[in-house]
């Protein structure tokens, strides 16, 4: 029988029996052998389809779903994915007997939801990857984060690097080895007790920006231990690896790969989020205001 991981979608297939057979033996000499045949056999999981509800666009070109929180974007075939669920809707929907080709020009960390494109075709996927190394894309997040930012708007400039070996980047010198310049400029929308919910838009893509930039600026998004957040954030887990951190990919701008169109996506949050879209928005705050 089947189970359902309701955060991944995906489904598992069990075990099948262990096959174990031990054979003791003793020769006249009373020497004593014994062989022990354990093969475990694992069933592969099959990804599930995509729920209907979280594609927001699709054509011949592309496909752009919102991604739920706790979910990879794309992994090797044996670990769950938002790639391989999509895959499997196109797969299913359009009655495909071989493989799906799905390119992947930029990606959401684990713990974060909300848009992401993908293109269906190589064209396509060259397309879009230049848009995104060029910066012609806008992308715009939500965040709960703990604090208040001192002024809104805001931009932040930082260098920031990765740690080796570790899927982990701090705040450095701009002189040191491997340092990358970051920028994000954000506005205060609303205080909420002791946080308060930003609209940010990364001027540069780089890995963890905007978790990294909101801690060492005073304000960890709710729910990233990783990066210093004491708050937790979304629906209890087994697992840390499946935890929720309150930063959602509201809207994606990007120009169609063929039309050259500009189009603009937005995604919903889930249910997990309080009503933010309903607080009233705050006034600008000069630096140092009350």
């Amino acid at each position: 029988m089947a189970s359902i991981d309701v955060v991944s979608g995906l489904a598992y297939l069990p075990l099948t029996t262990l096959t174990l057979r031990a054979r003791l033996c003793f020769a006249p000499c009373a020497r004593r052998y014994a062989t022990l045949d354990c093969i475990p056999r694992l069933t592969q999981y099959h990804p599930v389809m995509l729920e209907p509800s979280r594609v927001l666009f699709e054509d011949h070109h592309l496909i752009v779903v919102n991604k739920p929180a706790g979910l990879l974007t794309q992994a090797p075939a044996s670990v769950p994915s938002l790639e391989a669920m999509v895959k499997e809707s196109i797969r299913v929907r359009y009655a495909k007997p071989g493989g799906v080709y799905l390119s992947v020009p930029h990606r959401l960390d684990r713990p974060v939801s909300g848009v992401i494109a993908f293109a269906r075709n190589t064209k396509a996927g060259q397309r879009l990857q230049a848009q995104f190394e060029a910066r012609t894309v806008r992308k715009v997040y939500w965040a709960i984060v703990a604090g208040i930012p001192s002024a809104s708007p805001f931009e932040w400039t930082d260098w920031l690097r990765k740690v080796p070996d570790v899927a982990h980047v701090e705040v450095t010198e701009a002189e040191a080895i491997g340092a990358k310049q970051a920028v994000l400029t954000g506005q205060l929308r609303s205080v909420m007790e002791q946080n308060c919910f930003l609209e940010l838009e990364p001027k540069t893509g780089r890995m963890h920006q905007l978790r990294v930039q909101c801690a060492s600026h005073g304000h960890p998004i709710l729910g990233d231990r990783q990066y210093g957040s004491v708050v937790p954030f979304g629906p209890t887990v087994e697992l840390d690896r499946d935890r929720w951190i309150a930063l959602h990919a509201r809207m994606l701008e990007i120009d169609h790969p063929f039309t050259r169109q500009r189009l603009s996506f937005t995604a919903p949050l889930s249910d997990a989020w309080p009503a933010v879209e309903r607080l009233p928005v705050s006034p600008q705050r000069e630096q140092g205001a009350p």
